[in-house]
């Protein structure tokens, strides 16, 4: 079976599992709010998707992105997800001769995209206590250069969970502005933050602000996120679209139910995740050799480091795996420090990280001695 086929049908046992325990994707499967399941019976019903959508997105959604980000003046473009939206930009900025400058770890897809348009990718480590496991502005200052083109941050940051002030992004944004970067703020977990400030609110000439509602709302299996930026920029990117025909017509109308709720759906959900990763802590304290670099993430996940206990991630990922528990090892975001730690997904029903903290004693243990692994993506 070739590598394409062989991952594919990886995912496919999964969704066909009716047992599992979604940790590891970072998905929300919280229930729906109510108004939000109304939009979408609705949209069926009424049979709205027969047409197609308009190429940006439906006006009122649109509009509602950028009200929601605070962004008057902005413009939003709807798009398959957050990942198409960083695909566009990425093809919009990178080629052969150009840069791109993130963090290690960080998201892997967008370093993908540049290198295949032929840029040069620089990945600054940050996974170390000397910087509270954050990007500073004195190592990005240090890897930016006329050949710089794009400045890629993840905020917060995937899979660490850590989060960068106000004033990070202006300092992001001045060196960014300082040698002509665009600056793409990856902000899919913002919703879970304590605060956030879009990076197009400091630097409106050269950066766009990218949104996710699978995260926030849910909606992974519906495809739907968006970027933002100013008139002028929003061109150069929309002018290399390739979804000319918009975005599902169900999952916008869902996604402007959403927004229309989100204060709301966001006070119920926010202390039930806060609280997950409260139970995932405590269970870690409690295992020798484990430790949770960045105790207070702020996403809808944790890390939960296992190099010091002597446990392959793969394994005990593998192990949880057998008995319908699925978490991520390091790898899929980072060659570099993957071989350190799990990654814990937290927006889920408090039962399935009860399960997941009961069996973690017991996996661990079994994880040390597990040595025959098949693939894991």
């Amino acid at each position: 079976m070739s590598d394409f086929e062989e991952k594919n049908a990886f995912f496919d046992r999964l969704v066909s599992n009716p047992n599992v325990r979604w940790l590891g994707q970072n998905t929300n499967h919280f229930p729906l709010h109510p108004k939000v399941r109304e939009a979408l019976e609705a949209s069926i019903r009424d049979e709205n998707f027969h047409v197609y959508a308009p190429p940006a997105g439906v006006e009122a959604l649109r509009e509602a992105i950028v009200a929601d980000l605070g962004l008057p003046g902005a413009r939003a473009f709807v798009t398959n997800g957050a990942v198409e939206a960083l695909a566009m930009i990425v093809r919009a900025f990178c080629g052969p001769g150009r840069d791109m400058v993130t963090t290690d770890p960080g998201w892997k897809w967008p370093i993908l995209f540049a290198r295949r348009a032929g840029a040069t990718v620089t990945e600054i480590p940050i996974w170390t206590p000397e910087t509270n496991y954050r990007l500073t502005p004195e190592r990005l200052r240090a890897e930016v250069g006329p050949n710089t083109a794009v400045i890629y941050l993840v905020d917060p940051n995937n899979p660490l969970g850590v989060g960068y002030s106000a004033e990070d992004i202006e300092a992001f944004a001045a060196i960014a502005r300082s040698v002509g970067a665009i600056l793409i703020h990856d902000s899919t977990y913002r919703d879970f933050a304590d605060a956030h400030t879009p990076a197009t609110r400091v630097y409106p000439e050269g950066a766009v602000t990218v949104v996710s509602f699978s995260k926030w709302l849910g909606f992974a299996g519906l495809r739907l996120g968006a970027f933002v930026a100013m008139p002028e920029l929003m061109e150069k990117i929309a002018a290399v679209s390739d979804a000319p025909l918009g975005c599902s017509m169900l999952a916008q109308a869902g996604a402007l139910a959403g927004l229309s709720v989100k204060a709301e759906w966001m006070a119920a959900i926010g202390p039930r995740q806060r609280a997950n990763q409260a139970m995932i802590a405590e269970a870690v304290d409690k295992l020798p050799g484990f430790s949770m670099p960045v105790p207070d993430s702020q996403g809808n996940f944790v890390v939960v480091e296992c190099i010091e206990a002597g446990i392959r991630p793969e394994a005990l990922v593998a192990e949880l795996g057998a008995h319908d528990v699925m978490i991520r090892q390091g790898a899929y975001h980072t060659p570099r420090f993957g071989h350190r730690f799990v990654k814990v997904s937290t927006t889920v029903p408090e039962a399935w990280v009860r399960d997941f903290v009961d069996l973690l004693p017991a996996a661990v243990e079994r994880a040390r001695t597990l040595n025959d692994l098949s693939s894991l993506f």
